[in-house]
């Protein structure tokens, strides 16, 4: 754990009360540096200094309450009982905070250790303290394995409480009916998994205040990253965004469509400005916006809103000065033409190079381990396709890849033609149909969660179905988003899969949520499954597929038979029908972009990346 972890930024609220609970004293600061200190009697604080007017608050970390439950939001509860004080905390970095308070779970875990030892004169020899104050070091392993063991049997205590009474618990439950902070749930906390040198790079420059724009293959973790990124920047001022409704779920944000107010762009400037002005607030009060799958923007639409960004925060800076995070792969999915006009690229923009200060390419792929079908991959990608690969690749149709009565998915090349097969299949088996519907929290918005959610919110399942999980239930068992099953029986109406991995698993609902443009949230409740005979290309990005078929003659644009071929885990799990060169290739545009853009690369290799830049 670094020293990041003892020290977070965001919005404070602290509260003073009587008795009686009436407010004594308030301050209010928006961006107030926290940080863990400890004096010479190794006593522990919250240190917070507001940024603007440079004031400083020291509270002690004795007999206090942490309430974590909505921290996944970037708030936190922090109750100092002896003080009567209250710290609430809002807007921070997800990463940040979780680091930070799980610090002080360790931290104040192992403090009662120390208790009666005399460390007095070892501080005090040590010569490291600052005018009595020195910051507290990051937790070690032996302190993180120490807090572990202590927080066996006590998952229900404050932290500084191990053993509470029941009048306590009670009492405590009373206060505040949110979750207070334990080692399981800290632990369990996804954000911790370690980052690339090359990822960790890209997320640095961010932080730095840089516009980013990175790429790589299909496999390399981008989404991942994504997802770091967003956790370490402040949830109030950020708007995760994509292209497509599907990228947007992956992500947990919106579409740039609802982001942008400007419908689908076809409005001249004026009409453009006066519908995103609707969307006024939050275009002002952004400050880092993330566009995932850049390569199905349209580069005029990305001109508009470029435009919209600075008419309406009066901002003559790129975007009206918000940071932008850009994200994708140009060799994919281009953006959707009209019977009447071509779309270009979002990178044949007037005001790309403007707004795009730092390019990346991630280069290590985590889809596939094969070194061979990699490096297939690699030129599908460009659209490079030898007489060895051909020949690889027409030998996959022989190849039997079915077990355990799973069938492999077959990627479509049209959304219709795979919606077309799963009816047809379903229809041939026997038995009696199952129909499950979808628990919306908002039934008005019933139809933009079936646009932007792959869940459907009318499932039928037979005995037989061939189906795909649609969300990491056990990773250690295969039960990933992504994974081939089929149903074998339903018990208590609840269906039961088994998996190609052999594992059989009761499929139980789920929930996905979906923000809105006003921050709302939105849930759906679902049976975590979908009909798998046929899938569309279009519908399988971001997924990894252990058992899979295709036919790509019907392919019509430049990166579709690389999207549809990068979804496979392996050769051996991949069956290609009909293939020919034919159906491999890239977009001149694009080959001649990558090209200048790795020039640019090794350039910017040269050019150190500096503090941090204000937006």
């Amino acid at each position: 754990m670094d020293q990041d972890s003892c020290s977070v930024t965001c919005s404070v609220l602290i509260e003073w009360t009587n008795s009686q609970g009436s407010i004594l004293k308030k301050l209010n600061h928006r961006t107030a540096s926290l940080r863990l200190i400890r004096n010479n009697f190794r006593e522990m604080f919250i240190e917070v200094r507001a940024e603007k007017s440079n004031t400083t608050t020291k509270l002690s970390l004795k007999s206090i309450s942490v309430f974590n439950k909505f921290m996944t939001e970037g708030k936190a509860t922090i109750v100092f009982k002896k003080e009567n004080c209250t710290l609430f905390l809002s807007n921070a970095p997800t990463t940040q905070l979780i680091n930070f308070l799980k610090t002080i779970y360790i931290k104040v875990t192992n403090q009662s250790e120390l208790a009666g030892k005399n460390l007095l004169t070892e501080k005090l020899l040590s010569n490291k303290s600052l005018g009595g104050v020195q910051e507290i070091s990051p937790a070690t392993s032996t302190e993180v394995n120490k807090a572990k063991e202590k927080a066996i049997g006590i998952s229900r205590a404050t932290i500084t409480t191990p053993s509470p009474s029941a009048a306590r618990k009670r009492k405590r439950s009373d206060e505040n009916t949110s979750k207070k902070i334990t080692a399981k749930k800290l632990y369990e906390n996804p954000t911790t998994t370690e980052i690339s040198e090359e990822q960790a790079k890209i997320l640095q420059t961010i932080l730095n205040g840089r516009n980013v724009f990175f790429t790589g293959s299909a496999g390399t973790g981008k989404s991942f990253l994504l997802k770091k990124i967003i956790a370490a920047l402040p949830p109030d001022v950020t708007v995760a965004t994509a292209s497509t409704g599907v990228a947007a779920c992956h992500i947990g944000g919106i579409t740039l469509h609802q982001f942008a107010g400007i419908g689908i762009g076809t409005a001249n400037l004026e009409r453009c400005y006066q519908m995103a002005s609707r969307n006024a607030i939050l275009w002002r009060k952004t400050k880092h916006l993330i566009i995932d799958e850049i390569s199905m923007v349209d580069g005029e639409y990305f001109d508009k809103i470029e435009a919209v960004g600075r008419y309406i925060r009066k901002n003559e800076r790129p975007f009206g000065g918000i940071q932008l995070i850009l994200c994708g792969d140009f060799f994919q999915l281009p953006p959707v033409s009209s019977r009447d006009k071509k779309a270009k690229f979002c990178f044949e923009s007037d005001t790309w190079e403007k707004c795009v200060h730092f390019n990346f390419e991630l280069q290590t792929v985590y889809r596939q381990n094969d070194p061979k079908f990699i490096s297939i991959l690699n030129n599908i990608r460009i659209g490079r396709v030898t007489d060895e690969i051909a020949e690889v690749l027409k030998a996959t149709a022989k190849q039997k890849i079915e077990s355990n009565g799973i069938l492999a998915t077959r990627l479509c090349s049209h959304v219709n033609e795979a919606e077309e097969i799963n009816e047809f299949q379903l229809n041939e088996l026997k038995g009696e149909p199952k129909i499950y519907m979808a628990q919306d929290s908002d039934q008005s918005m019933s139809t933009v969660l079936n646009q932007q959610l792959n869940v459907p919110g009318k499932l039928i399942l037979k005995v037989g179905s061939q189906v795909m999980l649609l969300k990491n239930i056990n990773v250690s068992n295969g039960l990933v988003n992504g994974a081939r099953g089929i149903i074998v029986k339903f018990e208590d109406n609840i269906p039961v899969v088994q998996f190609k991995s052999g594992t059989l698993y009761h499929a139980k609902l789920e929930k996905w949520s979906l923000r809105t443009n006003t921050g709302a949230v939105v849930h759906r409740k679902q049976v975590p499954l979908k009909l798998a005979w046929a899938f569309s290309i279009h519908k399988s990005q971001g997924l990894t597929l252990d058992c899979v078929e295709m036919c790509l003659t019907r392919v019509f644009d430049a990166g579709q038979s690389y999207v549809a071929l990068s979804r496979a885990q392996s050769l051996q799990s991949l069956r290609v029908l009909d293939f020919n060169n034919q159906q491999v290739w890239a977009h001149s545009n694009v080959l001649r972009f990558y090209k200048k853009f790795r020039r640019n690369l090794q350039e910017m290799e040269m050019i150190p990346l500096g503090g941090k830049q204000k937006v």
